[in-house]
């Protein structure tokens, strides 16, 4: 009835995965989400086999799954197409949670034509943003996972279902703590740089907003941004449930996937005609009211002409936009957005320049990795005397992967060669930036 493989560790190309139910049923595919397993799938699973061959994933580092970490959204997306083209499944319908629901919308943007339906849950076209994300790898970077771990029954469940299900929330703790460090940092720079927003009315099959109401992570509010702009979306909001609301409301996601798929993953769905509405519905969950599902009114969708690329001299094009992105992923969005949003007719061409040519032209160059940048970086800043610049760049630094650790030896050395005194102060800046960086927030 089941199959289950754990892929080569040489072929990192293909995900560890799971099939359940007949088969020759459509294939259903199950996203899970950052730090959970195809576990967390398993009260969804005895239903949805009745009619589909269920197929689940676990990310990279995760389960078990093999340690090879993927850095984006498209690179996750790529090796499940990977993975399913090598098994003979062209068409299927998805659903996602969390970073799986950001890999369903990956799908329907740059493959629909491999996707018969969608429902992503607990998800959003931009997830917070790219610092909160970023700093969440610090933290793993220096800590280990067991901080994250620890929090994530906040996270996941709501007060009540942690307290009354102990065995749930402890699961949860272990699956968390048990996932490869890397490839959960590499899982948080994909959420940290997916950025869907401008794209969601390009998304043309049926889709399913699922969202538990108390969920504090991608809540109510960011599956109405999904719903507004996808044209053919409906929403689900669950009720007495929070962000992992597959495990904490079982019975409800299941009828919703069901009903979902089932009307909407039909015959007259292949044709030529297009789209079939889902119904608007209502699942009970026994004690509480039922969840709301809310039709959505189509999004105009405007017809906007790209923009030309400003040319520098010899046809080089204008570094500005991959300086603002490096400038952003480095520094933080709000840092960045802090200092431009201090330029006035006086101090707006010096900013122009240093995201042109610092971050454009030196920073955005092949010839050395993020790391090696932020060593040199941080040597020049203490030999030059610039304290003042050294605490955003000793958070650059920990964003591009230096551990504490290689910082402090960075540091021992400037004191060789820049002096003692400029290295003392810059360990007494280093010390109190790398406390507020690596400390868990509780």
């Amino acid at each position: 009835m089941w199959e289950r493989e754990r892929v080569s560790e040489k072929n990192v190309d293909s995900m560890q995965y799971r099939f359940d139910g007949p088969e020759q049923a459509p294939v259903l595919v199950m996203g899970p989400s950052l730090g959970a397993t195809w576990h967390m799938w398993d009260r969804q699973v005895p239903e949805l086999t009745k009619q589909w061959r269920v197929f689940r994933f676990d990310m990279p580092g995760h389960g078990g799954a093999p340690a090879h970490p993927a850095g984006s959204v498209a690179d996750l997306t790529a090796r499940l197409l990977a993975t399913l083209d090598s098994l003979g499944v062209q068409r299927f319908g998805y659903a996602g949670c969390a970073l799986g629901g950001a890999i369903g919308i990956e799908l329907a943007l740059r493959r629909p034509e491999r996707l018969a339906s969608l429902a992503v849950i607990a998800a959003s076209p931009r997830f917070g943003t790219a610092d909160e994300f970023r700093r969440r790898g610090v933290i793993v970077r220096t800590n280990g996972l067991d901080p994250i771990a620890r929090s994530a029954p906040e996270r996941w469940f709501t007060g009540g279902f942690a307290a009354a299900q102990p065995a749930i929330t402890e699961w949860a703790v272990q699956m968390v703590r048990t996932t490869d460090p890397g490839c959960y940092i590499a899982a948080c720079e994909a959420l940290a740089s997916f950025d869907v927003r401008a794209e969601l009315g390009s998304v043309g099959v049926p889709t399913l907003v699922l969202v538990g109401s108390e969920d504090q992570v991608t809540g109510p509010a960011e599956a109405r941004t999904l719903v507004a702009g996808v044209p053919d979306a409906r929403l689900a909001v669950v009720p007495g449930a929070s962000h992992l609301v597959p495990v904490e409301q079982p019975a409800a996601v299941t009828d919703l996937l069901v009903r979902h798929f089932s009307t909407a993953w039909q015959p007259a769905f292949e044709s030529a005609t297009g789209q079939t509405a889902l119904p608007a519905t209502a699942v009970a969950v026994p004690g509480q009211p039922a969840p709301a599902v809310v039709p959505a009114q189509p999004a105009p969708v405007a017809e906007i002409a790209p923009a030309a690329v400003p040319q520098q001299p010899h046809g080089r094009p204008d570094p500005y936009d991959s300086g603002i992105k490096v400038r952003r992923e480095v520094l933080g969005d709000a840092h960045v957005d802090r200092v431009l949003a201090g330029t006035d007719d006086f101090s707006g061409d010096f900013q122009e320049l240093l995201t042109r040519y610092a971050w454009g032209e030196v920073w955005d160059r092949p010839g050395l990795d993020r790391r090696t940048r932020s060593c040199v970086t941080l040597t020049a800043l203490v030999a030059g005397g610039h304290a003042e610049e050294l605490p955003v760049h000793i958070r650059a630094a920990l964003r591009n992967g230096l551990t504490p650790a290689e910082i402090k030896e960075v540091l021992l050395q400037t004191a060789v060669y820049c002096g003692v005194p400029a290295a003392d102060r810059a360990f007494r800046v280093a010390q109190q930036v790398v406390r507020e960086e690596t400390t868990p927030q509780e």
